[in-house]
């Protein structure tokens, strides 16, 4: 199963790990609320796990940070690198080890209410380093691009 899933007629994007069928992430209600900011929700599936998040915010001013960026980055370096790289949001982060057998652990993790009381959840998709996680890095800038 393709890790990526183009939803068509909607503005939507679906990973999902190559190992497992179960975690997946989805992308979609993509907006721009102004020429900075865009707007979109996220929702990750696992096991019996569903979370949701209604509302992540990125800017212009978010930098080198901006996700398609990261992910861009990683599949650039398809041979590997040591430790954890991530991409920090207030609602979503999203961050990427590098596995034996040429796999990219991709933990995504939604976070409601970070300036109270609110609740994490994280989800791991597997994706293979190289075509797959370029297809991801793609079909995650296609979707910013909507609009």
């Amino acid at each position: 199963m393709s890790p990526i899933e183009v939803v068509p007629g909607q503005v939507e994007v679906v990973v999902r790990g190559s190992r497992s069928t179960a975690a997946s992430i989805r992308l979609l209600d993509w907006s721009r609320t102004d020429e900075f900011e865009v707007v979109f929700a996220v929702e990750a599936v696992d096991d019996g796990l569903r979370a949701r998040i209604e509302t992540v915010t990125v800017s212009a001013w978010d930098g080198a940070g901006y996700l398609t960026e990261f992910l861009d980055g990683l599949a650039r370096d398809f041979r590997g690198w040591e430790g954890e790289w991530s991409w920090v949001n207030n609602e979503l982060v999203v961050a990427a080890t590098f596995g034996s057998g040429g796999h990219v652990y991709l933990s995504w993790t939604l976070r409601a209410g970070v300036f109270s009381s609110g609740w994490e959840s994280t989800v791991t998709t597997v994706i293979e380093a190289g075509e797959e996680l370029t297809t991801v890095a793609a079909n995650v800038q296609e979707f910013f691009r909507q609009g």
